[in-house]
């Protein structure tokens, strides 16, 4: 990689934010385990009581009374735990008034009439901190990019997304896991699919052996070494790689495959994306939403739970009205960037294909109706997540299934502020 480079990081002084060890050097593959952080450094308290009430609370009690179940977890979840960072950690719809239509939307105005609750600034220590982090593992570890990239990995804005995500993250390090995964998503979605290299011809090969990067390959000792030195081939499979690495020392079994499960179905969406690029096909709004639940941000808040430093059991995170609850939120979550990334897409050469798209295409409406219809279909599927995800709350009232919920919904929550915010990368159509 072209110098200069960012400066080394350094550990903290004992206490400060993301008082933790180093990363491995440059160029160490396979590296060494990062060393554990000292007792208390970097740490937020989590608490399991907090105040709350308002409108909020009272939309979820009227929820559960919905579904028969009221009880005290409800009243828990819409409290969340108290401490730095954690003020967004509740479960609730809240009818905020929307805001008077403005004549043209202005930079970081949230989308006219989307159903979407205002977060906290993430904590800025927090957010300097991941952002240096970041930047120093994609140089100096995996050397992601090359240096007229620079500009765009900084708009990106990857530390300001991840601590408003995961504002109970116990440590900097945990947020370390999620911002190299979403790091390294990218870097796929960019190099095999997009617009830095990617293409739809041979796809699914560039994704399959990436993927191994993942979920390991179990072959024989003769081919063994050969599959391991293709994972430094590339900088999407570099990235891959230490990120899983990085996420194996803090995950449990059950969470590390159901991520992997999760990363296989943003594979299949990718290819389906791919297919229908190659034969110029525009798929039934139907289809496309088909294509979203997998193609989709999925694997970000299903690792809710790792980054907040705790585990929703296996049997839990796989009952269906869980799964229900999670599909509609990285279905909604995904909408959202449908529609912020418009204008983005319209711009770019060729057809992208996004949710105003399709419909404006298949059901024969101009542009504004599609979008603005867009945006109602997000606000319905926003609206079932709350309710899905209350009746969960109510019907099983367990502490780490509380607090899983509460991280997915604050997720959503963060995935949006940061859509709004990320004015370097995004802008608004003049429909209003």
């Amino acid at each position: 990689m072209p110098d200069p480079r960012p400066a080394p990081v350094q550990p903290s002084p004992p206490g400060a934010v993301g008082a933790l060890p180093a990363p491995p050097s440059s160029g160490t593959l396979p590296f060494a385990p990062a060393p554990a952080p000292a007792p208390g450094a970097g740490t937020v308290p989590v608490s399991e009581d907090g105040p709350g009430d308002g409108p909020a609370a009272e939309s979820v009690r009227e929820g559960a009374a919905a579904v028969g179940r009221q009880s005290p977890a409800v009243e828990w979840i819409l409290r969340g735990p108290s401490g730095l960072g954690t003020a967004g950690l509740r479960l609730a719809r809240r009818e905020e008034p929307a805001p008077p239509a403005p004549e043209g939307p202005a930079a970081g105005t949230p989308i006219p009439g989307l159903y979407h609750h205002p977060v906290p600034e993430p904590d800025p220590a927090r957010v300097e901190e991941v952002s240096r982090r970041i930047k120093a593992w994609a140089l100096d570890e995996v050397e992601l990019y090359p240096e007229e990239w620079e500009e765009q990995f900084d708009g990106f804005s990857v530390g300001r997304y991840m601590v408003a995500c995961h504002p109970d993250a116990p440590t900097i390090e945990h947020l370390m896991l999620a911002a190299r995964l979403m790091v390294a998503e990218n870097a796929v979605d960019d190099c095999y699919c997009e617009d830095h290299g990617g293409s739809p011809i041979g796809l699914g090969g560039r994704l399959l052996l990436a993927h191994t990067a993942l979920d390991a390959l179990h072959t024989t000792q003769e081919y063994h070494p050969r599959w391991a030195q293709s994972l430094h081939a590339d900088a999407p499979r570099r990235a891959y790689r230490s990120a899983m690495e990085y996420l194996l020392q803090e995950a449990g079994p059950s969470q590390a495959d159901r991520f992997r499960h999760d990363m296989a179905r943003l594979h299949l969406g990718y290819l389906a994306e791919a297919a229908w690029a190659q034969t110029d096909h525009v798929p039934e709004v139907w289809e496309y939403l088909a294509m979203r639940q997998f193609n989709n941000f999925r694997p970000c808040p299903t690792i809710t739970d790792t980054v907040g430093g705790y585990e929703l059991p296996a049997d839990l995170h796989a009952r269906p009205d869980m799964q229900r609850v999670i599909a509609l939120a990285g279905n909604a979550t995904t909408l959202v960037n449908d529609l912020y990334s418009y204008t983005k897409e319209l711009a770019a050469p060729g057809r992208h294909l996004n949710l105003p798209v399709v419909i404006a295409e298949r059901e024969g409406v101009p542009e504004r109706e599609a979008y603005l219809k867009a945006v109602e279909v997000h606000n319905e599927l926003m609206h079932d997540f709350e309710a899905e995800a209350a009746a969960v709350a109510a019907a099983c009232p367990l502490p780490s299934v509380l607090r899983f919920l509460r991280g997915v919904a604050v997720w959503v929550d963060g995935n949006h502020y940061w859509h709004q915010s990320n004015t370097y990368r995004y802008s608004l159509p003049d429909f209003w």
